[in-house]
């Protein structure tokens, strides 16, 4: 599948969820995300200026793509890994250790909080939370990581020959 047809394809099936994905079509759709999402952002830049001291442009037409673009992708991504014999919601393993991460990291400094304020001397307690928040972030960022580069090589995977659980090969 060529990259006019894959983009076509995968607009048309925005929503759908089932069935499969050849490698074509998903990664020459993630690439049209892509090059729109830059294209945008440069677009954006031009037209509403950048910041002298950041020097970084508006991103809102960049923004407002992604956040338009983000069903298709999904949907698409869910059944390229129908087509590598994958549940579609593995997708969402990255997507759910984050908001765990986010969680675990709020939940630590609101303990961190209420244990320093009921001690004598708070000052001995911050060295031993920060070795501990610290060594945390590093392994969860880790983790993240492994399960990025895990979701990139289930998605870049040959297809299944034939019919798998989630229908034929188109």
């Amino acid at each position: 599948m060529g990259f006019t047809q894959s983009v076509k394809t995968c607009l048309s099936k925005y929503v759908v969820f089932s069935g499969r994905a050849r490698r074509s079509e998903y990664w020459w759709f993630v690439l049209f995300a892509i090059l729109v999402s830059v294209g945008l952002a440069i677009l954006g830049a031009v037209l509403f200026g950048t910041d002298p001291e950041t020097g970084q442009g508006s991103n809102l037409l960049s923004s407002v793509f992604q956040l338009a673009i983000m069903l298709p992708l999904l949907a698409a991504g869910w059944r390229r890994l129908h087509d590598t014999g994958r549940p579609g919601w593995y997708l969402l393993l990255p997507l759910a250790f984050s908001l765990a991460t986010m969680i675990m990291l709020l939940t630590g400094v609101a303990v961190f909080s209420v244990v320093e304020s009921g001690s004598e001397n708070p000052e001995a307690l911050r060295e031993p939370a920060a070795l501990i928040g610290g060594t945390g972030l590093i392994a969860m960022y880790a983790i993240q990581l492994g399960l990025s580069v895990l979701m990139i090589w289930w998605l870049s995977r040959p297809s299944q020959e034939g019919t798998n659980a989630y229908g034929a090969q188109s």
